[in-house]
Formats: structure tokens, sequence, C-alpha cells
């Protein structure tokens, strides 16, 4: 015969907060284990990737690492990604040259 578990909270709906899992204790019980959720970790701002070098934890946990292990040593570390930092820096520079290019024509034309 298969032996009752009850839930060990007071949530008594198999809801996504009161997940569990059967557990047999030392003395031969069943007993359910709440099961934490799984954390999706933190996502780049424009694209949507998981951003690499830093943790996935749930959202509490991370009040408990220290700043350096919440972001990466780069311009945008810890809200975006390499290769968008990268196309956000190469759009700012020729965004730049550009202007120069009209500055330069303008000059000219007025020769």
């Amino acid at each position: 015969m298969v032996q009752r578990v009850n839930y060990r909270r007071r949530l008594s709906y198999n809801t996504k907060s009161n997940r569990v899992r059967i557990s047999k204790t030392p003395g031969g019980n069943l007993r359910y284990l709440h099961v934490k959720k799984p954390a999706k970790g933190p996502r780049c701002g424009d694209c949507g990737l998981s951003l690499a070098g830093i943790p996935a934890l749930r959202p509490r946990e991370y009040s408990r690492l220290s700043k350096t292990q919440k972001n990466v040593s780069r311009a945008y570390g810890g809200s975006r990604c390499g290769s968008c930092v990268r196309t956000r820096i190469v759009r700012a520079f020729l965004i730049e040259e550009q202007k120069i290019v009209k500055k330069v024509m303008k000059a000219q034309a007025k020769k």
C-alpha cells in the first residue's frame, strides 16, 4: 500500500509556488520537500539573451551577492550583452563620422 503524504505548508493547492517532490527520511517515512522555483537569470535589455558571467538566481538572492558578482567589468556590464554593446559603440562612432562628413561637405560647398 502507498503511504499518503500531506503538504507541509498552509497552501493546499498545486500552484507554481507550491511545487513539491517526495523524499524518504532516514526513518523510512515519505515526506514532501518543497522545491524552489528555477531561476531565469538576467537578460540583455536589447536582444533578450541571457547575460554571461552573472549567476541565474531568484530576485531575493541577488541582495546577498556583492556588486562584482552582479555585473561584468564593461560598459553596460550587468544590463546589456557584449554584442549589443559593440553595436551601440559602432553606431555612435558612425553617427559622429557622418556629422564630420556633413560638416566637410558644407565647407566645400561654400568654397
